[in-house]
């Protein structure tokens, strides 16, 4: 049986290793660049250089720098040349190896987008990436701004590396299909309340042309959802990335079933016209504590102005998790009404930062204008400080066992008779829902009901978390995978886009699941006749059929063009 599902993910995800509260450092090195500057540091717990990057003047340090499992750099590149203007404009990303090999170099900048600020590694090797998109007076005007300007709305696209210099869009959000306006009836995003409509983003609060100013992005390979921050709204964000990036266009699908959506926002309720006060003013860095740190779940990000004008914080805050989703009372602002845990900076940036939970409790905290890294231990006592020679927008700290271990293969689960299988692997847990199933540690699980499966492995040393790309879709019936008393008609097979589903059962409540070759659920209904695959790429699918007096039967499906 599954352990209760609680609605703070936080006590839902176990400890995956120990940790202590004792005063000591953890860890044995720490990464940190300076912004436009040509050197990425490795610094151990003295302080002392142990390793540095070198790169080029045509290609100094953007904002973001981080490592990969087994001593791969991954950093933004501050490209010249690029259209968009402003700071901190990237529009290109490397992958540098640990010899200083560039290994993957690739530029996102055109006349119509840039990638700036933040960018993130993501466990099958894809990057996620922060643009801008540019939007002209004439868009903005017809979307319900009250002030006609061009404006530059942020967009998160997943980029899968090709070659030295390739990359495949896989996955993209853009903030410009998500907004609201209650000024303008005849335009199509009106509503009378913004209160009433969280998940969309106010187009008339505190317009400009950088309107959002994304600085931090960040993604959840439990729940398969992402953060982000904006320094010039004043929030954190999370959306469901479990999408096709033509349901994160709209406002229904993927595991959350509200596509695109924002799930939850905190730090300004202001800012969607709900009571209460801001917390937050000017933020950064927005990311989850992953599973190996104390509160796992929770939302981290730096606040600039957090504790006074001239001090700043590292706060840690409990969503209200439900689920895929997360709860509000209709009319009021997201819980809760303030910080869960802050950890104070000991000093002042008036703009950018980062902050990081470590395994024994102790935090990371980066004053980037000011060019200091220090680490804290849990009663606040600063037990480490780094001095940089510039700005430093975020610094972050490796242990060895990291750096020079690459990370496992990405488990693959199959399903036999009932039982999911992992590929071998040193340990193992299950989730369910993106939650942790308790005792659920075998490289086999036997599921009980119907949902998303996958599997978290670690490597033969135990400190590098790897988790299976995909969930799997099962059904716990006591019956075999496919039942032949259900008489299942697809046409047409292949298909070019509508296929007609028709089976003996259809008296009688079913659901139609579609899933891709590697088990990810694409669309899920309840009673339809047919399913509509025409936004999907080419390939093979997988149509599931299950009723509650009949089980499931699943066909194979051609999409052609």
């Amino acid at each position: 049986m599954l352990q209760k599902i609680t609605l703070r993910l936080a006590l839902a995800f176990s400890m995956f290793l120990s940790y202590s509260t004792q005063a000591q450092q953890w860890g044995n090195y720490t990464l940190y660049s300076t912004l436009n500057g040509t050197t990425t540091y490795l610094v151990d717990t003295n302080g002392t250089t142990f390793k540095t990057w070198t790169h080029t003047s045509a290609n100094k340090n953007g904002y973001s720098a981080y490592l990969i499992p087994g001593g791969t750099l991954l950093r933004s590149v501050a490209r010249s040349g690029n259209s968009f203007m402003g700071g901190p404009i990237c529009g290109q990303v490397q992958k540098v190896d640990w010899n200083g090999t560039i290994i993957w170099d690739f530029v996102y900048s055109t006349t119509n987008y840039c990638s700036h600020h933040d960018i993130h590694p993501m466990p099958n090797g894809n990057v996620l990436v922060i643009a801008y998109e540019r939007r002209t007076a004439a868009e903005v005007f017809a979307a319900g701004s009250t002030t006609s300007i061009e404006m530059w709305p942020d967009k998160i696209v997943e980029i899968e590396p090709v070659g030295l210099n390739g990359g495949n869009i896989v996955w993209e959000w853009k903030a410009w299909d998500h907004l609201v306006q209650n000024v303008d009836p005849l335009k199509a995003n009106y509503q009378t309340s913004i209160v009433n409509n969280p998940q969309l983003l106010n187009i008339n609060y505190n317009t400009a042309k950088d309107w959002m100013h994304m600085n931090g992005v960040s993604y959840n390979p439990m729940l398969d959802q992402i953060t982000f921050s904006s320094h010039n709204l004043d929030e954190i964000y999370v959306i469901d990335h479990s999408t096709t990036t033509a349901e994160a266009a709209g406002h229904t699908g993927g595991n959350s079933g509200k596509g695109g959506d924002i799930l939850y926002r905190w730090g300004n309720p202001l800012a969607y016209q709900a009571g209460g006060t801001a917390t937050i003013n000017v933020v950064h860095d927005a990311h989850w504590n992953p599973e190996n740190v104390p509160n796992p779940g929770y939302l981290c990000a730096y606040n600039n102005k957090g504790i006074s004008s001239n001090a700043s914080c590292g706060d840690q805050v409990a969503p209200p998790y439900n689920g895929y989703n997360y709860t509000i009372t209709p009319g009021s602002a997201f819980l809760p009404a303030t910080y869960t845990l802050r950890q104070p900076s000991g000093g002042y940036n008036s703009n950018m930062g980062n902050m990081q939970v470590l395994p024994n409790g102790n935090t990371i905290i980066c004053i980037s204008t000011a060019g200091v890294i220090k680490e804290f231990d849990p009663n606040g006592n600063l037990l480490w400080s780094k001095t940089t020679t510039g700005s430093t927008p975020k610094a972050f700290r490796y242990d060895s066992c990291f750096v020079f271990n690459p990370a496992p293969a990405i488990p693959i689960v199959t399903e036999n008779n009932d039982t999911l299988y992992s590929t071998p692997a040193v340990t193992y847990q299950w989730y369910f829902n993106g939650y942790q199933i308790a005792g659920a540690t075998s490289q086999t699980y036997v599921p009980t009901q119907s949902g998303n499966y996958k599997v978290r492995i670690t490597d033969a040393n135990g400190c590098v978390l790897q988790y299976s790309v995909d969930n799997f879709i099962t059904v716990a019936t006591g019956i075999s995978e496919t039942n032949n008393s259900i008489e299942l008609n697809l046409y047409p097979n292949p298909t070019k886009g509508v296929l007609i589903i028709q089976h003996n059962y259809s008296n009688e409540p079913f659901e139609v699941l579609v899933t891709d070759e590697v088990g990810k659920l694409l669309i899920s209904e309840k009673n339809s006749a047919y399913v509509d695959l025409s936004s999907f790429e080419t390939g093979i699918y997988f149509v599931t059929i299950i009723t509650s007096s009949a089980g499931k039967t699943t066909q194979r499906i051609s999409h052609i063009r």
